[in-house]
């Protein structure tokens, strides 16, 4: 019998052993940067005859994989063994796929440093954020699994004379995952071992920037006695891979983590019927978001600033749970703002892979860079640039946190989502007028209140329009099982990752009768 779920505990990274540990594994890892990673298609390795390279953004010039490249033929190729492996696949015992991912979380276990500065390496994450990832994945496993164990098998129903009546959920088929960068092993772990787990068969399409990642998921799941032949791994292009997958008639299902632009996209895509096609393909979408913490005149302004910093600045803002509006009362504005810049002003920026353990690396690649650094030019034209500018050495995709203060509600800055460390503040005069402002964007991901107002607070439950709500803490770190996470409106499809009815989504019910 297995013990309750418990969501792994993170370390403290400036006790000596955690510490020496993340430093003998950034050596280790650093001895193992640039191997090859081909595909895996039907169970077989495979090479596709081109590459790329999966870099560091803190140090462009180091590569951390040479990850094979796969191409629209090999997608259909994918798709094909797939659909084959799921006739198999599908009808394992519910028991035993959830014993792989009991299995692997052990393996993350033993492996939780190394995992955690791989990803200082490919995505530039702090320790302690790289360290929390790898908790999140195992975590996720080990509810997964369990969740598996739950599901399973027949459920009653309201009893009829006469008549044997149950319930059971069966797989959907063959489903494409695709994953973002910023959360590399546990959105990926999440999304890929909740469709395996179900019994479905899965090709796992992982961000181009973060694909060493990914293959280190497959590895471990691998270790862990799944078939080889039941996980696809096939990085590639989004126009190419991406889009001829999602396409594909064989497709049951698509699930999706990133930007609004591309989940609209392949929502679009998804609802078309191709020829062949005898079913109607399922999204689980998360897109995003424009979260903001909210405080009003009577909150604990050194706890709000606190989680304001924590909450737009961890993980360089590349969160889609991220505070990248503070709403704040004029009769506080000033004094709260002044703490929050005097948080940003003591984190420190620089290359995570090194000695030093910075609070902030780089920023994911080039693309990125130019992208929010045009956001802070328009933020100097809808605001006044409140804090920010400043060199980091060295030749990396750096941004240190900068702050805007007043904006419009309505401004640039306060509706498009930046996935960086930019802060706009926007003042208001009223609870009434900082609720209005609260829910004045197209998404409903992540807030916080930060308020003593009992009557406020309540009044929140029902008019803060998020999908994760969080009252007198900062806005990111959901844990799985306690703060299922997922969003409304251009969030996404309401899905809760890490919930109790995140696994039915990738299943159908089936009502079975029998007269006696």
């Amino acid at each position: 019998m297995l013990s309750p779920f418990v969501p792994e505990a993170y370390v403290d990274f400036t006790q000596s052993g955690p510490r020496e540990s993340m430093l003998a594994a950034l050596k280790q890892v650093e001895k193992e940067l640039g191997k090859d990673y081909p595909l895996w298609i039907g169970g077989e390795l495979v090479e596709s005859g081109e590459t790329f390279t999966s870099v560091s953004p803190a140090k462009p010039d180091r590569v951390v994989g040479v990850v094979a490249k796969a191409n629209a033929d090999l997608a259909d190729k994918a798709m094909a063994r797939a659909a084959e492996t799921f006739k198999t696949w599908s009808r394992w015992d519910p028991d035993a796929r959830a014993r792989i991912l009991i299995k692997a979380a052990h393996i993350m276990r033993d492996r939780v440093y190394e995992l955690s500065a791989w990803e200082c390496f490919e995505v530039s994450k702090s320790w302690i954020e790289a360290y929390a990832d790898v908790c999140e994945t195992i975590d996720f496993l080990d509810f997964y699994g369990r969740e598996m164990m739950r599901l399973k098998g027949a459920h009653p129903v309201t009893p009829y004379p006469r008549e044997e009546n149950e319930v059971r959920y069966i797989p959907l088929g063959v489903g494409v995952v695709i994953p973002p960068w910023n959360f590399p092993l546990a959105i990926t772990a999440g999304m890929t071992t909740a469709a395996l787990v179900t019994g479905n068969a899965v090709v796992l399409k992982p961000a181009s920037t973060a694909p060493v990642m990914a293959a280190k998921l497959v590895e471990i799941l691998h270790q862990a006695g799944l078939p080889k032949e039941a996980l696809t791994y096939l990085p590639g292009p989004g126009r190419s891979v991406g889009d001829r997958l999602v396409s594909d008639p064989q497709t049951r299902f698509i699930s999706f983590t990133g930007s609004r632009e591309v989940g609209v996209g392949i929502f679009e895509k998804a609802s078309k019927v191709h020829p062949g096609q005898i079913w109607l393909k399922r999204t689980v979408l998360e897109m995003g978001g424009k979260d903001c913490i909210f405080v009003d005149e009577t909150a604990d302004l050194d706890a709000a600033a606190q989680g304001v910093v924590a909450s737009a600045f961890g993980f360089q803002g590349q969160k889609c749970s991220a505070c990248s509006r503070l709403i704040v009362d004029a009769g506080v504005h000033d004094e709260l703002l002044d703490k929050v810049i005097e948080g940003a002003r003591k984190l420190t920026v620089g290359d995570t892979c090194t000695s030093e353990n910075f609070f902030m690396g780089a920023v994911i690649d080039k693309p990125a860079y130019d992208k929010i650094n045009s956001y802070i030019d328009i933020g100097k034209k809808e605001g006044r640039e409140a804090f920010g500018g400043g060199k980091v050495p060295g030749k990396g995709f750096f941004i240190p946190p900068t702050i805007f203060d007043g904006i419009a509600p309505n401004a640039r800055l306060a509706q498009e989502e930046i996935f960086g460390p930019v802060l706009a503040v926007i003042t208001c005069h009223s609870f009434d007028e900082g609720m209005e402002i609260v829910n004045g964007t197209e998404y409903g991901l992540t807030g916080a209140l930060y308020s003593k107002d009992r009557l406020r607070l309540e009044r929140a439950r029902h008019e803060f329009h998020v999908g994760n709500l969080y009252f007198n803490r900062k806005c990111t770190g959901a844990l799985v099982d306690v703060q299922p996470f997922g969003g409304f409106n251009m969030s996404g499809t309401d899905s809760k990752a890490g919930g109790r009815d995140y696994l039915q989504l990738f299943m159908q019910a089936k009502s079975i009768a029998e007269k006696l």
